[in-house]
C-alpha cells in the first residue's frame, strides 16, 4: 500500500511539474508574441507566427492541466471543479457586464481583457483556498 500511495505521490509531483513548465512557456510566449513586434521586429508575418505558437504553447498548457487535473484525487478534484465554476461565473457576468458599461459609453475607459483575466484568476485562487479550506 505505502508503495502505491508512493507511486501516486509522484506521479502528482511530476504532473504538477508539467503544468509549470507548460504554464510557464506559455506566458513567455505570449510575451515575445505582445512586446517582440513592439521591441525586437516590425515585421506582422513575425507576430503572426510568435502569436500561433503562443495558441499552440497554450493548447500543451490545457492538456497538462488536464492530466494534472486528472491526477487528482476525489476531494482535489471536487475543489477545483468549484473554484473553476466560480471563477467562469463570475468571470462571465463581470465580463459581459463590463463590456457593456464600455460600448454603451457608461464607463470612459476600455474594457480590456487583462482586467478579466486579473478577476478570473483572483476568483479561481480564492476558490482554491477557500475549498482547502473547507474541507481541512
Amino acid at each position: 500500500m505505502k508503495s502505491a500511495d508512493n507511486e501516486w505521490k509522484q506521479q502528482q509531483c511530476v504532473n504538477t511539474k508539467r503544468l509549470a513548465r507548460w504554464t510557464f512557456a506559455w506566458v513567455v510566449s505570449l510575451a515575445v508574441a505582445v512586446f517582440g513586434p513592439e521591441f525586437i521586429w516590425q515585421d506582422p508575418s513575425m507576430t503572426l507566427s510568435a502569436i500561433l505558437i503562443n495558441f499552440a504553447v497554450g493548447l500543451v498548457m490545457i492538456i497538462a492541466n488536464k492530466k494534472h487535473l486528472t491526477g487528482l484525487d476525489e476531494l482535489q478534484q471536487r475543489i477545483q471543479l468549484n473554484a473553476m465554476g466560480l471563477s467562469l461565473g463570475i468571470g462571465l457576468v463581470a465580463g459581459i457586464s463590463y463590456s457593456t458599461l464600455d460600448t454603451t459609453g457608461i464607463i470612459n475607459s476600455h474594457a480590456e481583457i487583462s482586467h478579466l483575466v486579473i478577476l478570473m484568476s483572483l476568483t479561481y485562487m480564492s476558490g482554491i483556498l477557500l475549498g482547502n479550506r473547507k474541507y481541512q
